[in-house]
């Protein structure tokens, strides 16, 4: 049996370099400190193994074992061979893994190619790699979607990093973009803004569909019309989009920007580089970055729990092991709000 790392407050406290009291109001989720200091306290506290009493309650109330008797579990997180998805599978994957080692458990990745070579199929790629003698499998987001109805489908324990389909039978755990684009509208219309130009998708992974829908919502619950032939949410290639959205920023003349999908950024500050807008001077901008952009740290942005989803994930996989007939549970993680300096305050208008 694993034993649980003998750490206390006190401990935790000098390697922090706060106080007591500091490290307990975090753990407890109490007001009086900065949400990075929260989140490091949070953080060396779960690497330590330290649990409060009340966390230690809700696992037995929800019977999940806090240690490992006997054999471990082992477990596999399906990713796909997707570039663009890379960094969030490393936040999953941190998140998943810092989680899972509290409990001695292990867990190995396996990439799933997004489209089959001509002449490979999905039956040929599982063949390779013993699914059905894992102990649970975790579904990360961006896999092409035979791959994910094909391991949906499968009879092992399965966690869906993701936003789920329709009536989808799974647990799925995800972070709160659609609560994130009504933090950024609120805010643009807290400061001012009236004429706020979308940029990304509206259609193709589901979590696109999310971010174009609430925002939408959040337009019209700010009482902000909007037409959506006005944003800019489509295109064939990066040519056809910088003549598109050069030509959108001239005729509509936007105060601010919601950049909806993170790879849409450099050609945001390129476009409003050659239309002579400056950010923030100009025109505001706002980003749905999942992390920290290390050249920009002021830019503004929701707070995108991606990590933390990776570790509800596996907390996840551990209660659906220790509960197999509960009904099936969808959970979104809602981040703060990182003001940041790309955000300028317009003048009240005239009444």
């Amino acid at each position: 049996m694993r034993k649980r790392k003998s750490i206390t407050l006190r401990d935790l406290s000098k390697q922090l370099g706060l106080s007591v009291h500091t490290v307990s109001k975090a753990l407890r989720g109490l007001p009086g400190m900065s949400e990075d200091t929260r989140n490091e306290v949070i953080r060396r506290a779960q690497e330590a193994g330290y649990r409060t009493k009340d966390q230690e309650r809700v696992h037995a109330m929800e019977r999940v074992p806090l240690y490992t008797a006997g054999k471990p579990y082992r477990f596999a997180l399906i990713i796909p061979d997707r570039s663009v998805a890379m960094e969030i599978n490393q936040l999953i994957i941190g998140g998943l893994q810092s989680k899972l080692a509290e409990y001695g458990h292990a867990m190995e990745t396996i990439v799933v190619p997004y489209v089959f070579p001509e002449g490979s199929s999905y039956d040929e790629w599982e063949a390779l790699h013993p699914l059905d003698y894992m102990d649970g499998l975790f579904i990360a987001p961006m896999v092409g979607q035979l791959q994910e109805k094909r391991l949906l489908a499968k009879r092992v324990p399965r966690i869906l990093i993701n936003f789920p389909g329709s009536a989808a039978a799974v647990d799925s755990i995800a972070w709160d973009v659609g609560t994130a684009v009504h933090q950024s509208v609120r805010y643009l219309h807290a400061n001012g803004h009236r004429n706020i130009m979308y940029v990304g998708r509206m259609e193709g992974h589901r979590g696109f569909v999310i971010r174009w829908q609430a925002f939408g919502q959040a337009m019209a619950e700010a009482g902000l019309s909007f037409r959506p032939e006005d944003q800019m949410v489509a295109y064939d290639n990066q040519s056809q989009w910088n003549t598109q959205f050069i030509e959108k920023l001239r005729l509509h003349q936007p105060t601010a920007l919601l950049c909806g999908v993170k790879t849409d950024l450099a050609w945001i500050y390129h476009a409003c580089s050659v239309v002579g807008k400056r950010i923030p001077e100009d025109i505001s901008l706002i980003s749905m970055h999942h992390m920290e952009e290390p050249h920009m740290p002021e830019l503004s942005r929701p707070v995108i729990r991606i990590r933390e989803s990776g570790i509800r994930a596996a907390e996840r996989m551990l209660w659906r092991l220790a509960n197999p007939h509960q009904p099936y549970e969808h959970i979104l993680l809602q981040g703060s709000f990182f003001e940041g300096a790309t955000v300028r305050v317009l003048p009240a208008e005239a009444p």
